[in-house]
């Protein structure tokens, strides 16, 4: 096995090699060379956690077996990838960490973004259980896809996106677990634009499932000088069941948030937020709430929006959603900051 092993880099040294590891001090070996380009296969089994890896381009680090996934148990991150761009990571499992499941990162480079990373088909249980700690932590990354994953049980957020652009989240499950503190499922913040989250579950993925903008320090925003938590963000086609409401819009600069399908939130349907109030800064505003299915408890809400001080409601725009008090029918049209545009109400959309 070792003498293969070493085969194995031998090829390698002539190009992309494929590497594959079957036990902890394989990795441990096989981390410590990998080269641009290269493929690292982990045979099924479980691993400690805490690994870093910087400054490898074009790395695919992946599950020996899809369908018997290897499964990374502690550790502060379960892995830690600092500017390596056009990484793609897939089919693995981690659980118990006290930081992050999966941190990535431009290095505080914040002036050049790491670009080109994919992330699917992974499963990150059990992070934290308290505080700031996350599923996925992704800072300073464009053109970032995170794909079929599922996030349960965090402290922090299932994803916390601070300063990414141009990327997408698709097709990804976050339920939250008790004992877990779960502020958010997915948080986009800190200069974060242009960015789809699609297709994804909520199931009571925290106090702000949708957490579209924030509150970010300024010497974490990307890039420098940003006048905006977030902007240009698109929301569309989720499903977001409970949480204490569905989505919040925190100093974000435009929004779309669209053919979604709401399910009782807990205290608020939508709220209205500015967290960031540095000189300059845009409030939060010029967000578009269109063609969402929204069933809620009349008996359970607090209000229909919760609208924060510096924030400018007067930009939002509501049209064609669909409203239904599931106990106070009569009840569902919602008192909201502007007039609805062909709104729907007191019939049930599921």
């Amino acid at each position: 096995m070792k003498w293969c092993f070493a085969l194995f880099w031998f090829a390698g040294s002539l190009g992309a090699a494929e590497i594959t590891v079957r036990d902890i001090g394989e990795l441990r070996a096989a981390l410590g060379r990998l080269a641009d380009g290269d493929t690292l296969r982990i045979a099924p089994g479980e691993y400690p956690g805490g690994h870093h890896l910087s400054g490898v381009a074009q790395l695919t680090i992946t599950a020996l077996d899809p369908e018997n996934p290897p499964l990374f148990v502690g550790g502060g991150n379960a892995w830690h990838f600092s500017r390596c761009p056009g990484l793609t990571v897939t089919h693995l499992r981690t659980r118990g960490q006290t930081g992050n499941g999966f941190n990535l990162d431009d290095g505080g480079d914040g002036e050049n973004p790491v670009e080109g990373i994919t992330l699917s088909n992974l499963e990150i249980r059990e992070v934290g259980p308290q505080g700031n700690h996350d599923g996925i932590k992704g800072s300073g990354l464009i053109n970032l896809t995170i794909r079929d994953c599922l996030v349960e049980g965090w402290g922090g957020q299932g994803i916390d996106l601070v300063g990414c652009h141009r990327s997408l989240i698709t097709g990804c499950r976050f339920v939250g677990k008790e004992g877990f503190s779960a502020s958010a499922g997915v948080q986009l913040k800190g200069g974060c634009l242009e960015i789809v989250v699609e297709n994804c579950h909520f199931l009571n993925a925290g106090e702000r499932p949708l957490n579209l903008g924030g509150s970010t320090g300024l010497d974490y925003f990307r890039p420098r000088g940003a006048k905006y938590e977030a902007a240009n963000l698109i929301a569309r086609e989720n499903v977001i069941e409970g949480g204490l409401c569905a989505a919040a819009f925190v100093g974000v600069d435009g929004a779309e948030f669209s053919d979604n399908t709401i399910l009782f939130p807990q205290r608020w349907i939508f709220r209205m937020l500015q967290e960031t109030t540095e000189p300059g800064f845009a409030p939060c505003r010029n967000v578009r709430v269109k063609g969402n299915r929204i069933v809620f408890r009349r008996g359970e809400i607090r209000s229909d929006v919760n609208i924060g001080g510096g924030t400018a409601p007067e930009t939002f725009v509501f049209e064609e959603n669909h409203w239904f008090a599931e106990d106070r029918p009569e009840a569902s049209k919602p008192q909201l900051p502007v007039e609805e545009a062909g709104g729907v109400y007191g019939t049930d959309p599921r």
